[in-house]
C-alpha cells in the first residue's frame, strides 16, 4: 500500500446562534502543499466548501486568515468574499 500524502485540506464548521434561525458556516484550516500551489486545488476545495455550507443552509460562511496571506485574500475575493470586519483572538 502507498502512502498517502495530503496535498491540501479545509475544515468547514457549521454552527449555530439565537440570532438565525440558519447555521453558518466557519471554513478553517485551509492548506495546499507548497509543490500543488497555483494548479487551481485551492480554488477547487474552497468551491466544494461553500457548496457544503449552502447545502447545510448556512445563511453565511466565515473565513479568516492572517494579514500576510494576500494571495490567500485573493483568492477568497475572486471566490466571492468580501472583507468584513476584524478577528481578536487570546491564544492559550
Amino acid at each position: 500500500m502507498e502512502d498517502k500524502v495530503e496535498v491540501a485540506r479545509a475544515y468547514l464548521y457549521i454552527l449555530t446562534n439565537d440570532l438565525h434561525v440558519e447555521p453558518f458556516g466557519l471554513l478553517e484550516d485551509v492548506f495546499v502543499d507548497d509543490r500543488m500551489r497555483g494548479q487551481g486545488v485551492g480554488t477547487d476545495l474552497i468551491k466544494k466548501v461553500i457548496k457544503a455550507a449552502e447545502e447545510a443552509g448556512c445563511y453565511k460562511i466565515i473565513a479568516t486568515s492572517r494579514k500576510e496571506r494576500g494571495k490567500v485574500h485573493a483568492l477568497y475575493e475572486r471566490l466571492g468574499f468580501v472583507e468584513h470586519g476584524k478577528e481578536f483572538r487570546i491564544n492559550f
